[in-house]
């Protein structure tokens, strides 16, 4: 069992930057891969990013790659998304979530999910 809590959404500029964080709580989020997904309106939740329990390998969707940083801090209990360059396309709640599985693909299968924090670039 894990509690996930983002924050860190707001408003920002096309071009700029944001950094949103989730605090976890429960079992200890080594345990975890720890992801971000994001929701914008009237779509499907996608995939967003994803590290490594060890924190040494990351995965990116193609649209974000080069421009978001995940990491994460274990002894924190925290998981960190740098955003960057960004466009009004990113526009979307974004969620942080935990999968126990630590083996196969990281673009689906969590287990925990945090409330949500919104993020709205304009132009």
């Amino acid at each position: 069992q894990v509690q996930l809590v983002e924050s860190g959404g707001g408003l920002v500029q096309a071009g700029g930057s944001l950094r949103l964080s989730c605090a976890a709580s429960g079992r200890t989020v080594s345990s975890y891969v720890m992801g971000w997904f994001r929701q914008a309106p009237g779509k499907e939740r996608e995939f967003v990013a994803a590290i490594r329990r060890s924190g040494l390998d990351t995965y990116y969707t193609s649209s974000v790659k080069g421009r978001f940083t995940i990491s994460r801090d274990n002894a924190k209990s925290t998981v960190l998304l740098q955003m960057n360059s960004l466009k009004p396309e990113d526009t979307a709640v974004y969620y942080c979530a935990a999968r126990v599985r630590h083996f196969g693909d990281y673009v689906s299968g969590y287990d925990y999910w945090g409330q949500g924090t919104q993020v709205t670039v304009s132009s």
